[in-house]
């Protein structure tokens, strides 16, 4: 019998039976553990169709009937919703900071990665693409990688007996204290000539849906890494979890055994047992061709429409668009997002074409959309906040945490050129600097030459600009200049937070009085962090 008509069967018997003497007018809450993450969201989606309680639920699903039902409701019926309700988290270790990127990029997503502001990367090691079989490439990369974490290291040092010089130690301040503040001012520098190909690692959680949505998107991008991950996290979530069992328990087990084995197997069978978190929710997890044909056709269209035409100067860090027409806005974002090519430029090419013309290549983004296929997110359009950005990609990745912002990100490339910060000016290491980021940028480019523009990528350091659109609301247009302009953070983000409320300020004054930000131009303790 299918999982409709057993749902069906528990409400009619909850409601003949009679009621409980309970207080009517009290509301229970307790908090769930210990139930795999598919068992759960059955239980939570019985809530809909069924008035047992969640103990009650728990008590009498097996993994058996939690796949039954999903099967039923998530694949036949479409009921969606329900793999919201199975919450996973995962370890993704040694991914380079380019997949680490791709992986994040979800709407709904939790999550933390290593922090290159923090943490000294020289020992993490890097990804070394395929390279399509290529040993001159292989070796030309290798020793591309090798330098640039030989650079890293030595500014890093630099940096730290500057800012030593710079900064005396108060005497109430401990000197491990000290050096490690000050390493992590120096590291926030040297992150910059980090390549994209260094190995990181990331925790997340995410609900089935997400991850599920999450797999398909890995297993439709053009790089192998990525893909590969696709598949890592589709195994990782139909295969055993790994268990953080407490050694209280484990050594509690080995007692039982050793007083009776029978009693022994039955306690290891029972609390030893394997999880899978969510084999049925991911198991048809696959590339989605809506993805990779209309970002084919869409990429081909921003080619025809902009034939090669330079990419203009940026206008500053930051660039608060006007509104305009919806129609426009939809043709000008999915264009954007397959280019290098500012907003506005884009924009002014689409305005000149007729409607019609606009209509096809709005059409390119969702003339494949298969049945089951979430819109491209390029159609979240409408927001009254639009900001084109132009930042270091280490900067940019503190950005990517704010998700309640509609983020368009442009692919990687070299065109937008470095930045340089100040403090490379200041502690005399700017040509050598310099020196760095010009051989990583003519690694990228011989790689390109070789036809692997996808894995030259992998060779730009985190210093490398790159473009990307943020639209939102006014409270989180307030609520990123607030907390991004502190003094805490970043010089990189600092700017660009700055710049948005600057922005917003002169389109709409009446409405500063609302921010509550910090001058970037106000000296720092570079003692606190």
């Amino acid at each position: 019998m299918d999982g409709h008509s057993a749902v069906g069967r528990e409400d009619v018997s909850a409601t003949a039976q009679p009621a409980k003497e309970t207080a009517r007018n009290r509301t229970e809450v307790y908090a769930v553990h210990g139930a795999d993450p598919e068992v759960l969201a059955y239980a939570m989606a019985k809530y809909s169709r069924s008035a047992l309680s969640m103990k009650e639920s728990l008590r009498e699903i097996s993994s058996q009937r939690a796949e039954h039902f999903l099967n039923t409701f998530y694949f036949q019926y479409g009921h969606r919703s329900i793999a919201d309700l199975a919450h996973i988290p995962f370890a993704v270790e040694r991914l380079s900071l380019l997949a680490a990127i791709v992986l994040e990029d979800e709407q709904r997503w939790d999550g933390q990665e290593r922090s290159t502001r923090y943490q000294n990367f020289r020992a993490s090691g890097w990804y070394l693409p395929e390279l399509g079989g290529d040993a001159e490439a292989r070796a030309l990369f290798t020793r591309g990688m090798e330098a640039l974490f030989a650079e890293y290291h030595a500014v890093t040092e630099a940096m730290l007996d500057f800012y030593r010089l710079r900064v005396p130690r108060p005497q109430e301040m401990k000197e491990e204290a000290y050096v490690r503040t000050l390493r992590a001012r120096a590291l926030d520098v040297s992150r910059y000539l980090l390549p994209l190909a260094t190995n990181t690692s990331v925790g997340q959680i995410v609900n089935a849906r997400t991850l599920e949505g999450q797999i398909s998107r890995l297993l439709s991008d053009p790089r192998a890494e990525v893909r590969e991950l696709g598949l890592r996290l589709r195994e990782a979530a139909a295969g055993p979890a790994w268990m953080a069992r407490d050694p209280a328990a484990e050594e509690l087990l080995r007692e039982i055994a050793a007083m009776d084995s029978g009693l022994g197997s039955r306690a290891q069978a029972i609390l030893g047992r394997e999880v899978k978190t969510a084999p049925t929710l991911v198991k048809y997890a696959a590339p989605v061709e809506y993805l990779t044909g209309s970002q084919s056709e869409l990429r081909q269209a921003a080619a025809e429409l902009m034939r090669g035409e330079p990419i203009a100067p940026a206008v500053g860090l930051v660039d608060l668009l006007e509104d305009e027409p919806l129609e426009i806005e939809l043709a000008a974002t999915l264009l954007y997002g397959v280019s290098a090519y500012p907003y506005r430029q884009i924009r002014a090419r689409v305005e000149a074409l007729d409607a019609g013309r606009r209509g096809e290549i709005v059409s390119l983004g969702a003339v494949q959309r298969g049945p089951h296929d979430e819109l491209r997110r390029e159609f979240a359009s409408g927001h009254r906040f639009r900001f084109d950005i132009l930042m270091d990609i280490g900067g940019f990745r503190d950005m990517h945490r704010h998700r309640r912002c509609i983020q368009i990100l442009q692919p990687f490339t070299a065109e937008h050129g470095y930045a340089t910060p100040e403090a490379v000016e200041q502690s005399g290491l700017r040509s050598r600097y310099e020196a760095a980021m010009e051989a990583a940028h003519a690694l990228s480019a011989a790689l390109s030459r070789k036809g692997l523009a996808e894995e030259a990528c992998y060779a730009l350091p985190l210093g490398f600009r790159t473009r990307a659109l943020f639209k939102m609301d006014f409270a989180q247009a307030l609520y990123i200049a607030e907390l991004r302009t502190a003094p805490a953070g970043h010089v990189s983000y600092r700017r660009v937070a700055w710049e948005m409320y600057r922005a917003v300020c002169r389109k709409h004054p009446s409405l500063a009085q609302y921010f509550r930000v910090t001058d970037i131009e106000e000296p720092v303790n570079l003692l606190n962090r």
